[in-house]
């Protein structure tokens, strides 16, 4: 249960890192509402994740869910490159994530 926490734990701080972006475009309390939900439910599914996983690979797997997610999104929402060179990096970043879990 807790490795679900944790996939749970990266999808929310991605929507938190894309609030960033939506409340830089229209500054309204949805927006901001959203990022504080998604932030605070990101911090809340991380902390039950680590009551069972070591603190290192939870923090290094939510961090790299959430930077991998944010740069996809930011490219499928936000019109941000997509170069090969990005997604080749955007894959380590996932990959390292599966081989702590495979060595973990």
């Amino acid at each position: 249960m807790s490795w679900i926490y944790l996939i749970l734990a990266g999808c929310f701080e991605m929507m938190g890192v894309t609030m960033i972006n939506s409340i830089y475009q229209n500054r309204n309390w949805r927006s901001f509402f959203l990022l504080f939900a998604g932030f605070g439910f990101s911090f809340l599914f991380l902390s039950l994740a680590m009551e069972d996983l070591p603190m290192g690979t939870a923090y290094a797997v939510w961090t790299g869910i959430g930077a991998s997610g944010g740069a996809i999104l930011g490219m499928v929402l936000y019109g941000e490159p997509r170069s090969w060179k990005r997604i080749f990096f955007i894959l380590l970043v996932l990959g390292a994530a599966v081989g702590l879990k495979l060595v973990g």
